[in-house]
């Protein structure tokens, strides 16, 4: 192979250039992070029943879900929270490397099988089976300077104009609220309920019956008698949209011909629909939502996306509401990865320094220093193939790997200068001559270092995963440093004919 470079010097510079091209694309596509996903997968299982105490959801909920949970690949524990409020969720954690959509779509089916012996009124709310991003990547927060919009009324903006944009954006994983949005709140005065000799289940049920979607359908269609031209579409009653209409709710009718409506035993007003949660920026009453990051996305340009997107929907919110990011993990990231990128090019330049002030040429310290960013580049390309992001561990790996990629290219130079000078060969015979002395040298020590490397890279678990990290980087950027060994002897061969024609 050596031989086939040296003959075809076009050849050889061409593969590099390619190697650099591909890898600035596959380094602008990659996910930034600060650090890998260490943490297990997980799922999560949300169930709501109304109403209900934190015992009846742990006997009548969560249990009967929890039953199910068996023989899910990878499950390594589940724990349960079951709240006063109504809510429970349950938390299932998965082995390190499992697929997260195949563990959701199992433990939905573990979930439908207990669907059936779930209350009614939970199954109606609905069953809620999740992945769970461990990443957090923004707060945003809703303020307001209108006394007439309070913390309720913010949380209501959040969930009916912003929130189902922001979950729509690529690579963002999920959001969720810190507030609640707005309900109709009914507040049954028990004395009135009782004068009247009604029950809550006769007031639920009313609610039940009278606020409902019917399908009315239409006069005249077919089959219609002999002679009908027309046909007239009927509008019934449609689920209520205002307060009157749950004022008006006729709860008793006596026989004497009074109605006893749901306004004569309890208030109606708007309100949140639940008081469990609230949230406060800068002591001051706030609508928040948090936004989690998408496995392998990058985090720089999913914040800015949010950013803009929130600066396009701000111009549609009420009067006095600003908006703000109170918390970010972005600059941390921007800080951290700055910082490793600066040492980064120091290491490229003491190396130079290094190799310059040792080897007394110049000639022969450019020809190594071309092997550096071949082999950094060509490493981003190894990076997005092993589903990689740009994080600390990643690059750390090519920080160490600076001074090894350009051993290689020194043996080959020093080697070729030292034939040259010795038997005074012109520079293609010499090159020829070096390299077939030290091809399989080359090859050796390339395979010794992955030997090292790549071993602590199998490590299980969340170990295995932080080595893996820098040392298949280091890895990757060694065989592209001696598949370039290749085309050292080429380019040193260039140089020297480039400085003899001179």
């Amino acid at each position: 192979m050596p031989s086939f470079f040296i003959d075809r010097p076009v050849f050889a510079w061409v593969i590099p250039i390619l190697i650099c091209l591909v890898g600035y694309i596959s380094m602008r596509n990659l996910g930034v992070d600060s650090y890998p996903e260490i943490a297990p997968p997980q799922v999560t299982i949300t169930a709501t029943y109304p109403g209900a105490s934190a015992a009846t959801m742990e006997s009548t909920v969560t249990e009967v879900i929890e039953q199910q949970l068996t023989s899910l690949d990878n499950l390594l524990y589940f724990s349960s929270t079951s709240n006063s409020n109504g809510t429970a969720v349950i938390t299932l954690s998965f082995a390190t490397g499992t697929n997260p959509d195949t563990a959701e779509v199992q433990v939905q089916n573990k979930v439908s099988l207990a669907q059936p012996l779930l209350p009614s009124q939970v199954t109606q709310q609905g069953v809620v089976v999740a992945k769970a991003s461990p990443d957090i990547l923004m707060f945003v927060a809703l303020q307001s300077n209108n006394p007439s919009i309070d913390a309720s009324r913010l949380s209501d903006i959040i969930a009916s104009q912003i929130q189902p944009v922001i979950a729509r954006l690529n690579g963002v994983g999920s959001t969720f609220m810190l507030g609640s949005e707005y309900a109709v709140r009914i507040w049954i005065d028990p004395d009135k309920l009782q004068g009247y000799g009604l029950s809550t289940t006769q007031v639920l049920k009313a609610i039940s019956a009278q606020n409902a979607q019917f399908a009315t359908g239409s006069v005249g269609a077919d089959p219609a008698v002999k002679g009908q031209v027309f046909t007239a579409t009927v509008s019934g009653d449609t689920l209520f949209s205002s307060l009157q209409q749950f004022r008006d709710i006729i709860l008793l009718t006596n026989s004497n011909g009074t109605v006893i409506r749901m306004s004569d035993v309890a208030k109606i007003t708007f309100g949140a629909q639940s008081y469990g949660s609230a949230a406060r920026y800068r002591g001051k009453a706030a609508g928040g939502m948090g936004v989690y990051l998408l496995p392998g996305a990058n985090a720089l340009a999913v914040a800015k996306t949010v950013k803009a997107e929130m600066a396009e929907l701000a111009r549609d919110l009420p009067s006095g509401v600003s908006w703000n990011v109170p918390y970010d993990t972005t600059p941390f990231i921007t800080a951290s990865i700055t910082d490793v990128v600066k040492t980064l090019a120091e290491a490229i330049a003491l190396v130079f320094v290094v190799m310059l002030i040792f080897l007394q040429n110049l000639r022969a310290t450019l020809i190594p220093t071309l092997v550096i960013p071949v082999a950094l580049l060509g490493t981003f390309i190894g990076l997005s193939l092993l589903h990689f992001s740009l994080n600390q561990l990643t690059l750390f790996g090519m920080v160490l790997a600076i001074g090894i990629v350009v051993d290689d290219a020194i043996v080959v130079i020093e080697n070729v200068e030292r034939i040259m000078s010795e038997e005074h060969l012109p520079p293609k015979e010499a090159t020829r001559k070096a390299m077939k002395q030290i091809t399989g040298a080359i090859l050796a020590i390339t395979v010794v270092l992955a030997a090292v490397f790549i071993p602590s890279a199998l490590q299980p678990g969340a170990t295995g995963i932080i080595y893996a990290q820098f040392a298949l980087t280091i890895a990757v950027s060694m065989a592209f440093s001696a598949f370039s060994w290749n085309g050292h002897a080429n380019r040193t061969r260039s140089l020297d004919l480039l400085l003899l024609a001179g």
